[in-house]
């Protein structure tokens, strides 16, 4: 497959050395070609996934329900306000 190594150098915003060219011209050449080689594959009966192993989250479900964490937390506050904690004021206006 042809490619500018300069192009692409650009694009990706590389500063490249002249070996480093000349690696990176080999490298990206022999993976295109095998890309090229993938896609004379016959996919026509492959089902499409997201993911090579069929997974199934196993978190439970989300539900809402009601909770005392606020109140205990407040129990364990130097200084609260009703359902607030109650802190020291740091911003002063002039």
């Amino acid at each position: 497959m042809e490619f500018n190594i300069d192009e692409v150098a650009q694009l990706a915003r590389l500063n490249l050395k002249a070996e480093e060219k000349a690696r990176l011209e080999r490298d990206l050449g022999a993976i295109l070609d095998y890309v090229k080689n993938l896609e004379k594959l016959d996919t026509e009966n492959v089902e499409p996934t997201s993911h090579v192993l069929d997974l199934e989250n196993v978190c439970r479900k989300d539900e809402a329900r009601s909770t005392d964490a606020a109140t205990k937390a407040l129990e364990h506050a130097p200084c609260a306000d009703g359902r607030f904690f109650k802190v020291p004021k740091i911003v002063q206006r002039d």
